[in-house]
């Protein structure tokens, strides 16, 4: 009879058995917050070590600094590099574009006025021509002959033809100097002379004056020892010294 009872009935829990199951959560707040006051009793307490708090941000400072100047380091080398590689491959194109030019001088050295006197070099994007100066002057004197004048017409289609090239006009002696009765006083002034003479010729012939310089060598770099009247022949010269006009980017 009793069981029959039970089982219709409804069970109700006591709320006294459920607050003794969650009393540890209260033992547990008070020991979190007794730990935190420790804590903050001990911050309190303690002192900064400063030798050490400013040697700490000396460190962390220099390896941070450190750190940028590779950076700003490696970007100046980054930009240097990279402007000697412009540089490089600038270099490169202009001896390419120098060689073509050359290969025209093969031609010239053909032209009647030049065939057969005119000799002619390629080097590091540089065009040297050359002509006697024996064929150009008289001996001693500055003033070009009817036959140095023919010499320089036969190369003004040539410069005309090319008007990316600055053209240096050199004049070069022997080692003979001239003579009392010479109202030049020296292998400079000769060597000046003769370069100046030539390159106001071409201006007549239609070159443009911002093109051309002359300058006067004298005996200095002779192509070949002065020990004898055909090597000294030899380095008595006029050459045209090409070099390509480079444009703006």
């Amino acid at each position: 009879m009793s069981d029959d009872l039970t089982k219709g009935m409804l069970v109700i829990d006591d709320p006294e058995d459920e607050d003794d199951t969650n009393e540890w959560i209260t033992t547990f707040a008070d020991l979190s917050m007794l730990l935190l006051v420790f804590f903050i009793l001990l911050y309190s307490m303690s002192e900064i070590d400063a030798k050490k708090f400013d040697m700490t941000f000396q460190s962390v400072t220099q390896a941070i600094t450190g750190k940028m100047n590779k950076v700003a380091t490696s970007r100046v080398e980054r930009e240097e590099a990279g402007a000697i590689l412009n540089q490089v491959m600038t270099r490169r194109q202009i001896i390419k574009a120098q060689r073509k030019v050359f290969e025209s001088v093969k031609y010239l050295q053909t032209t009647k006025g030049v065939a057969g006197i005119l000799s002619a070099k390629f080097e590091d994007g540089q065009i040297t021509i050359k002509l006697p100066a024996d064929v150009l002057f008289k001996p001693g004197r500055v003033t070009l002959t009817k036959k140095g004048q023919d010499a320089i017409k036969a190369l003004k289609d040539f410069f005309l033809k090319h008007p990316d090239q600055y053209i240096n006009i050199k004049g070069y002696t022997d080692n003979t100097q001239p003579g009392k009765g010479s109202r030049l006083k020296d292998n400079w002034e000769i060597s000046s002379l003769r370069a100046v003479n030539v390159l106001r010729f071409l201006m007549k012939l239609g070159l443009k004056p911002n093109r051309l310089t002359a300058t006067g060598l004298g005996e200095m770099e002779p192509l070949v020892p002065n020990n004898s009247p055909q090597n000294r022949m030899r380095n008595r010269r006029v050459e045209f010294v090409l070099d390509k006009i480079l444009t703006g980017p």
